[in-house]
């Protein structure tokens, strides 16, 4: 089992709803990096799903597409992250770990030399936002070698498509809340939970739910019905004005603290 498999295996025995905080690589600073990760999951984070900095995220709202800005601004690219991935594995080698992004980044790098990396640095899975379930052979070298292929599903999914989608799901499936960019605050939790329900009937891969979650109270109401919560805008806007080391951990802990306290209740 990889890592994300076991992590949610563990989650379903337990009876827990896990928690994927999102960051944006290098945001607030490249220097602090891994000990970010490291907050996180002291703070209860189940997976980590990092973003890798890109100058064109188009599925993503103002607060990550600045982040991602800034980032690039100090030299962050996909090498400096797969490296504080590999830092990130010297303590923890149970967490599992995301990488989201776009495709330039990677066909740039290169798909084998950027799946071998990602497998040695201990990176489980990838999510790309524009290489959709059709375009995916690209990304057969990445999951030759054991890396994950996240694959998101939206309000918008057609009945055909998202059978495909639930068929060819691994790790979990990430299902986009509504139409629409990341941060954006609008969550209808009825039509969540009907959408998630025939999403769960179909696939056998645990579905994660992102976009719109912004506190405790959207993530327990979440946690009703889906496998796992993603918290991403509203926690990288909290970091994003924090300096230094002990600031920067100490703003995740506090974020992330209630929402997985609101979890474990639930």
């Amino acid at each position: 089992m990889s890592r994300i498999d076991r992590r949610f295996a563990a989650l379903k025995a337990a009876g827990r709803t896990g928690l994927i905080p999102f960051v944006t690589a290098g945001d607030p600073s490249p220097t602090h990096a891994v000990a970010l990760m490291h907050a996180l999951v002291d703070a209860g984070a189940d997976v980590i799903e990092l973003g890798v900095p890109f100058s064109d995220p188009m599925a993503d709202g103002p607060v990550i597409q600045y982040a991602s800005e800034r980032a690039i601004a100090k030299g962050v690219g996909l090498g400096e992250v797969l490296g504080w991935v590999a830092q990130f594995r010297q303590r923890d080698a149970d967490t599992p770990v995301v990488l989201m992004g776009y495709l330039n980044p990677v066909e740039i790098h290169g798909y084998e030399r950027f799946a071998s990396e990602a497998v040695e640095a201990g990176v489980d899975g990838v999510l790309v936002v524009d290489c959709p379930l059709e375009e995916s052979a690209v990304l057969a070298p990445l999951r030759q070698a054991g890396l994950q292929q996240i694959l998101l599903a939206a309000p918008t999914t057609a009945p055909h498509r998202m059978v495909q989608l639930c068929g060819s799901a691994e790790g979990f499936l990430y299902y986009v809340s509504f139409a629409g960019i990341t941060g954006a605050a609008r969550l209808s939790t009825s039509d969540i939970a009907a959408r998630v329900a025939d999403i769960r009937s179909k696939s056998k891969a645990p579905v994660a739910v992102g976009f719109g979650v912004r506190d405790a109270q959207s993530a327990k109401a979440i946690a009703g019905f889906a496998d796992a919560v993603v918290i991403g805008s509203a926690l990288v806007e909290r970091l994003a004005s924090a300096e230094g080391v002990e600031d920067i951990t100490a703003r995740a802990k506090e974020f992330l603290a209630p929402i997985r306290a609101a979890l474990d209740a639930h």
